[in-house]
């Protein structure tokens, strides 16, 4: 059985990492780059920062961020947020990363998925995704639809149907995002994290709602996730990693527990 991972997220804003509830009302608390490094020292298995503000402000990723962030840790990295083209992709993986998530971007130009994983290999290629629910229709079935522009902009298309698109066009792993559970501490939104994660054949990341141990372990195992994303959990100290992962693997839930 694989380890399932536990990923710290640094929502990154004018350099600084923030933290909202359903994608407003963000708050300055910390400096992402000896955020990750603390993170890394403390036992999480990858990193995710994402700089939050980028495709809807139309620039590019703040480089010097992500290079100075790879340089502290030596776990997997990834990297999302105003990356538009393959040449981008190519920029952050240069100073360090060893993964993009594209969100905004492919939805636009799904092609996009397709070339990534083209030019660098699917396992650099994660899909991140937005969605919220809404009332099942004939357009959105499952009932969630994907948002863009950082949960500004509803898409129409349904979240089921465009993971096992990106699955199709090469992305490697799948980090879902539900806007109506992020920043709320009150759990992770468990029905479209399971639908995913049995219509893919890609790991899926469940993002969004985290704020006790119980919460990733239903998730990792109800959800069907591979992996938990957190973020307000241990930015404002309500648990350290290891309490996190030795509370999963009490409960029978296999995780790193040395590194």
């Amino acid at each position: 059985m694989l380890s399932k991972r536990i990923i710290v997220c640094l929502d990154v804003k004018d350099g600084k990492t923030t933290k909202g509830i359903k994608f407003k009302d963000n708050i300055e608390v910390g400096d992402p780059v000896e955020m990750a490094k603390k993170y890394y020292q403390e036992g999480a298995d990858e990193i995710v920062f994402y700089d939050i503000t980028a495709s809807a402000e139309h620039r590019g990723i703040m480089i010097d961020v992500v290079r100075r962030t790879a340089e502290r840790i030596f776990i997997p990295f990834s990297v999302g947020g105003g990356i538009k083209s393959v040449e981008d992709m190519r920029q952050v993986l240069l100073a360090g990363a060893e993964k993009v998530s594209v969100n905004t971007a492919a939805v636009l130009n799904p092609k996009l998925i397709y070339e990534g994983a083209k030019a660098f290999g699917s396992q650099c290629i994660v899909l991140g995704m937005d969605v919220k629910k809404v009332e099942p229709s004939s357009k959105i079935p499952s009932g969630y639809e994907v948002w863009i522009k950082g949960g500004r902009q509803p898409m129409g298309i349904d979240a089921v149907w465009w993971a096992k698109e990106a699955e199709n066009l090469g992305a490697g792993e799948i980090c879902l995002n539900s806007i109506d559970a992020d920043g709320t501490k009150e759990g992770y939104e468990l029905t479209i994290t399971r639908m995913i994660a049995e219509a893919v054949n890609i790991p899926v990341i469940a993002s969004g709602g985290a704020g006790h141990p119980e919460h990733l372990y239903q998730v990792l195992t109800e959800g069907k996730a591979d992996a938990a994303l957190i973020a307000s959990m241990v930015h404002y100290g309500m648990y350290t990693i290891k309490e996190i992962k030795d509370y999963l693997a009490k409960k029978g839930v296999k995780v790193r527990t040395k590194w």
